[in-house]
């Protein structure tokens, strides 16, 4: 446990800090706030909340580097209630127990309500967010959760509901520009005094790369600082090539089980049926990018290919396996090129979902309905004794036909699932379905 104002606030200079320069630049007040307006901007709900000093339980959640923990500090600052702060890596149910009643014993005594910061409050496991209802509900404490996971799949529906849930989101290139500038000129906090000239092209950089995380871009621009020598005038001059080997890779957000993962998916899948080539390519070198497992990828291709593609063109699902089984065979780095091939065929592909609604309607049937029985010409005939029985009589065997189709009943009601569209091959077996149904139907008349 740890009061959050010590944080906020280190006892010692920017220069001769060992406190990094992300930490010691956090804003202390809600105009010091970079980002985030939608729910901190002027007469946004949040901040008329920190303002009043009448914030309730809140849920922050976001990617990293967006504020949350920021956000908390600021409430800290502002708020007259005792402050608590607590990290769910750390924490234990004793630990949490131990605040509660404290907490609890000071609402008693008539002394200030508690605000509880929990950081990564995802990692609690439900018996530790449970712990917390009682207090949060009474209102002897206040909670903030800061989490990069959806509260609404990782923390307790309980607890979410007694708690206002803000989503932040990454931060503009704009916004991360001010941060860099705003650390260069502060001699207090940040990196003023030391003659530091940061190019037009690196900060651009750095602030493109950094992908919306303050902390990764104020980590970068402090090491790039911080290990480039003076030149002749005393300057610290950082360029384009000081900022690149600054920040290396770039990282991209992308949690394996969490929205990232889904939101890109779902991104990548729908890219691919809104036929945009240039989309789905994006989101399918994101994903590879990432390290997300190119099986995955690969089984949701096939499964577009017959819930997006359908009849429409046949071949997109022979693509797709094909590209599945590459992957098997291949690997990465050089099954990407397998896979760009899918998603591409199937991204330009004529679109067809019926063969998706088709299954979907005969599911609903056979699950809610009435099952049909087999008609008796339908019955398997091939055992001894079935003919004694009517079964197979009068089946009549399509290939002794002109054409290969004889009018013939194979559904007892007659009902229909298919309906294809005039999209790519599906309009020609459109046009021989089309035919087929006007014989049976002609023929049911005789």
């Amino acid at each position: 446990m740890e009061d959050l104002f010590t944080e906020a606030e280190p006892q010692i200079s920017g220069r001769a800090s060992t406190v990094p320069l992300a930490a010691r630049m956090r804003p202390r007040t809600l105009d010091e706030v970079v980002g985030q307006q939608h729910i901190v901007g002027e007469g946004k709900l949040l901040r008329r909340a920190i303002e009043a000093d009448r914030v309730a339980s809140i849920l922050l959640f976001g990617p990293p580097g967006t504020g949350k923990t920021s956000l908390a500090q600021v409430i800290a600052a502002s708020t007259r209630s005792r402050f608590e702060r607590v990290n769910a890596v750390e924490s234990s149910v004793a630990d949490l127990r131990r605040i509660m009643g404290a907490a609890a014993l000071r609402a008693d005594q008539g002394g200030p309500s508690t605000l509880l910061f929990i950081d990564e409050i995802h990692r609690f496991n439900k018996a530790q967010q449970d712990v917390l209802l009682p207090d949060v509900e009474s209102g002897r404490v206040r909670l903030i959760g800061a989490t990069t996971h959806n509260p609404f799949f990782y923390v307790n529906s309980p607890l979410v509901s007694r708690s206002q849930v803000f989503q932040l989101e990454p931060l503009a290139e704009a916004d991360l520009r001010k941060l860099m500038e705003r650390a260069l000129a502060d001699d207090e906090r940040g990196l003023g005094g030391r003659g530091i000239v940061l190019d037009e092209a690196a900060a651009a950089h750095l602030a493109t790369i950094s992908d919306g995380d303050a902390r990764k871009c104020l980590s970068a621009l402090e090491l790039a600082a911080l290990t480039t020598p003076a030149d002749g005038d005393g300057a610290i001059h950082i360029s384009l090539a000081v900022a690149e080997e600054s920040i290396q890779r770039k990282a991209v957000v992308y949690d394996g089980d969490g929205d990232a993962h889904y939101d890109t998916i779902s991104a990548f899948i729908k890219s691919m049926r809104g036929s945009d080539p240039d989309a789905a390519i994006y989101w399918l070198a994101k994903m590879i990018y990432a390290g997300e497992d190119p099986r995955f990828i690969a089984r949701r291709v096939v499964i577009c290919a017959s819930e997006d593609v359908g009849l429409a063109d046949s071949n997109a699902l022979v693509v797709a396996t094909a590209a599945a089984q590459a992957v098997e065979l291949v690997g990465l780095p050089e099954a990407q090129l397998n896979l760009a091939h899918a998603v591409l065929y199937i991204a330009t592909a004529p679109k067809s979902n019926r063969a998706t609604m088709a299954i979907g309607a005969a599911n609903k049937d056979v699950q809610e309905g009435r099952t049909l029985a087999v008609p008796e010409h339908l019955r398997d005939s091939h055992y001894s004794g079935a003919k004694k029985i009517g079964h197979g009589a009068g089946y009549k065997y399509s290939h002794d036909y002109d054409g290969g189709y004889v009018p013939q009943a194979y559904l007892p009601e007659g009902r229909r699932y298919y309906e294809p569209t005039e999209h790519g091959q599906e309009k020609r077996i459109k046009e021989r379905l089309d035919y087929w149904r006007a014989q049976f139907e002609a023929e049911k008349t005789r």
